[in-house]
């Protein structure tokens, strides 16, 4: 169980931190300003989980980075990054 939330947790923080970078770039204030929130919550969710992990909840840990940040890319053009017509 910790796995999954491990694994949510940082997919949460990194999926939040790809997509304020975006926001940041594209001038996208009030989308950064709500993801910063999503940002904390992700971090504090760690904090709460992360110590004393065991080998598997390392590996979802490490695991929930590359997708979280991957998924904030298709998101983030699929929404807010799209072409003004």
């Amino acid at each position: 169980m910790n796995e999954l939330l491990l694994f949510g947790s940082v997919f949460a923080s990194v999926f939040a931190l790809g997509f304020q970078s975006q926001n940041v770039n594209q001038g996208h204030y009030t989308a950064a300003f709500v993801t910063s929130f999503f940002i904390g919550a992700g971090h504090l969710a760690l904090y709460r989980f992360m110590p004393e992990a065991s080998l598997s909840e390392t590996v979802a840990y490490l695991m929930g980075g590359p997708f979280g940040i991957v998924a904030s890319m298709v998101v983030h053009r699929r929404t807010l990054g799209r072409e003004k017509a």
